[in-house]
């Protein structure tokens, strides 16, 4: 007897055998792009060819109901014709679906065991496939589960892994979709709620520059004012002839570093007052309207558009960490001066946004949505009560004396104390008009130095890059497809002709799209372009109201710090978060993050030991020491106007990051899979599925006018 007989006394399993499953292919994203998500607790097996199997767990839990929206979804495997292998009619109705391998012919000796009585049951899953069973428990003669396509389980919470093809799975996950019109009080309450998530991307990068340049307390009340003004007019421009992609546009961290090494140039250091805040303003707008001039020339003349293709997640996420990553010298440093109110706004903050997030009221996590505005206005109210209590009062010392005028060594004591602590210090809401209208050129006409632009320029490419990294995760999140490579330049464009308009304002910095927006829609799940253009004309309105701007701009200095060191380390985390499209843990992509976030720190260390020039008796605060190399850093050269811009230039964390990321991702070899090179859509998408059009298509039938502008449109 053959080892393939039946042993006597068994009894034989029906026949036809159930075959077995063959590999699942991927989802079509995945198989433009190579992508394999790995998740926690599943193994994924691949096959020869590469292709993706279903994970063990899809395996064992088959009776798992309907999964989380926004997840990779597997199909299954074409059927082949029954009529090859000779069956009928009859037999075909009864035996499962057939795959392309034929089953085998039955074993010598063995008795085929009709199964037509048994019925037939039909079940549909979460997917909309109709799943098959032989027996009353859904599994055939031999007791096992018939494997259904499902999808795949997914950990991650709130932020995508990759495109699903299913639009309703997507709108399962949001409240609102990209093109949804709320009612009136839903697109104000949500437009409220979205924009004080991202107060802290609003108004703390003014909060710091204005006292940098030796501004007043009234300049830092009308610089607020001027950035709520120009945030809001460039997110409605953004919304309406951008990337029309739900991105509040702002003062983004990573024009700080550059403005706060222009600030510190050793040219600004002999002026005094308030001539000195606007000499520097002057000089800032003039780098920014250049730099921002060359921005708008990369997006609109298509540029923008090859860059792309050197732009990938292992590019992006060391990039923008290191922008976070750079302002350690001035976080806890500044918050060390008053311990008991700006630790205790670090602690509030993180107790917000980690321990209770999850603690819903109506149906909304308040504590995670408003972590930074909450945890400020406890702290403000405790240092409130006090200073009115006296706990911040000395005898015979008055706070609002210069340290310098100071003669008495017991109140020269406690001034730095008094001066950080009190809540009261600080004149901005009582200098502040009821009514402040912000226009062009109020700081006067803009004083344009050609190495300074040429730094700003530099900052443009890595501003446009931190844009790249937020359309594509937004796009995911919000809309049916990611943009064309034409929407992402034209997006870019724009964002450069904003930044011309904040420099023509005097903001201080460039308007680009805030980073922290993708964690605001993924926690808010409110994706409506709607809400954020209502947002937006409220901004313009408070801006107006010369009082609002007054009472941010008497945030104490500690509380700001302090809200900048979550801001910092949230806008590191969100780099480093666009590795999840590429394979996380490969050696060449950690390796290449490694190296860009090390040396990100370690050759900025290198310019910044030389420090302030032994001749020089400029006395700079230690958190600004780090932006004061422009003169005086090791590269020499007798070009002043070249020492400048390299010292400058390679003083900068995040200048040396992306040098090293877009050079070693690609020239390092690597699939496309093991880069997770980002997938924009294309015109013929554009041309097949209407819904794509609808997303990116610019309103009042503009784009007709312009179709022959290929390269920024659809």
């Amino acid at each position: 007897m053959s080892s393939s007989d039946p042993k006597p006394g068994t009894k034989p399993g029906p026949w036809p055998p159930a075959p077995e499953s063959a590999a699942m292919p991927p989802s079509s994203w995945a198989k433009k792009t190579g992508f394999r998500p790995k998740f926690s607790g599943e193994t994924t097996a691949t096959d020869s060819s590469g292709q993706l199997s279903l994970p063990v767990r899809a395996r064992q839990q088959e009776t798992q109901p309907d999964l989380e929206a926004g997840q990779a979804r597997l199909r299954p495997p074409p059927v082949s014709s029954a009529v090859a292998n000779g069956e009928t009619d009859k037999d075909k109705k009864e035996k499962p679906p057939p795959t392309a391998i034929p089953p085998p012919p039955p074993p010598p000796g063995s008795v085929a065991v009709p199964v037509k009585d048994q019925p037939v049951k039909r079940r549909r899953d979460s997917d909309g496939v109709t799943g098959r069973s032989n027996g009353p428990d859904g599994a055939n003669g031999s007791g096992d589960p018939v494997r259904r396509p499902g999808r795949i389980e997914e950990t991650v919470e709130v932020l995508p892994q990759s495109m699903d093809d299913d639009l309703v799975a997507r709108n399962l996950h949001m409240k609102y979709g990209l093109r949804d019109t709320p009612g009136l009080v839903p697109i104000g309450f949500y437009g409220l709620q979205h924009y004080l998530s991202m107060l802290g991307s609003l108004i703390l990068v003014p909060l710091v520059i204005v006292p940098a340049m030796g501004g007043s307390h009234e300049d830092i009340a009308n610089v607020v004012s001027t950035v709520l003004f120009v945030s809001g007019i460039t997110t409605l421009l953004h919304t309406s002839f951008g990337s029309r992609l739900p991105l509040i546009q702002g003062p983004s961290f990573v024009f700080l570093a550059p403005a706060l090494a222009i600030i510190n140039s050793p040219e600004f250091q002999g002026l005094n007052g308030n001539n000195n805040f606007k000499h520097i303003m002057r000089e800032l707008q003039g780098a920014i309207i250049i730099g921002s001039a060359f921005q708008a020339v990369l997006g609109y003349s298509g540029l923008m558009s090859l860059i792309l293709r050197l732009v990938n997640p292992v590019v992006v996420a060391p990039t923008i960490a290191a922008v976070g990553l750079s302002f350690y010298s001035y976080g806890f440093p500044l918050v060390g001066k008053c311990l008991e109110i700006g630790v205790v706004q670090i602690l509030l903050v993180i107790i917000f946004a980690l321990y209770l997030r999850k603690i819903s009221v109506l149906s909304h996590r308040i504590f995670l949505i408003y972590a930074v505005p909450l945890s400020l206005a406890i702290t403000w109210a405790a240092a409130f009560l006090l200073t009115e209590a006296g706990a911040f009062t000395y005898k015979g010392c008055d706070p609002n004396v210069p340290v310098s005028n100071v003669v008495s060594s017991h109140c020269r004591k406690y001034m730095t104390r008094m001066k950080y602590c009190r809540v009261d210090t600080s004149h901005a809401l009582s200098s502040a008009p009821w009514f402040r209208f912000p226009y062009p050129l109020q700081w006067g006409v803009p004083i344009f130095n050609w190495k300074m632009a040429f730094v700003m320029c530099v900052v443009s490419i890595i501003a446009s890059v931190d844009s790249v990294g937020s359309y594509h995760a937004s796009s995911l999140l919000v809309a049916s497809r990611p943009p064309t490579r034409g929407v992402v330049s034209r997006a870019i464009g724009l964002e450069g002709f904003t930044s011309v308009l904040a420099g023509l304002w005097g903001m201080g910095t460039g308007s680009t799209t805030l980073t922290e927006n993708v964690h605001t829609i993924a926690v808010t799940k409110m994706g409506s372009r709607r809400v954020v253009e209502l947002g937006a004309c409220v901004l313009v309105i408070f801006s107006l109201l010369g009082k609002v701007g007054g009472f941010l701009a008497s945030i104490p200095q500690v509380m700001v710090a302090s809200l900048l060191c979550f801001m910092w380390a949230m806008f590191t985390a969100l780099g480093l978060s666009n590795l999840r499209y590429s394979e996380a843990g490969s050696s060449r992509n950690i390796i290449i993050v490694g190296l860009s976030l090390f040396f990100s720190l370690s050759v900025p260390a290198y310019f910044q030991q030389y420090g302030i020039s032994p001749n020089s008796n400029l006395s700079v605060p230690s958190y600004y020491q780090p932006y004061i190399v422009s003169s005086h850093g090791p590269f020499k050269s007798q070009y002043k106007g070249v020492n400048y811009v390299m010292n400058t230039l390679l003083s900068m964390n995040m200048v040396i990051a992306f040098i090293m990321a877009v050079i070693l991702d690609n020239t390092v070899p690597g699939s496309k899979q093991e880069r997770g090179v980002y997938v924009w859509s294309d015109s013929e998408t554009a041309t097949r599925e209407p819904a794509l059009a609808k997303d990116y298509e610019l309103p009042f039938r503009v784009g007709r006018f312009f179709r022959w502008v290929k390269w920024v449109g659809i």
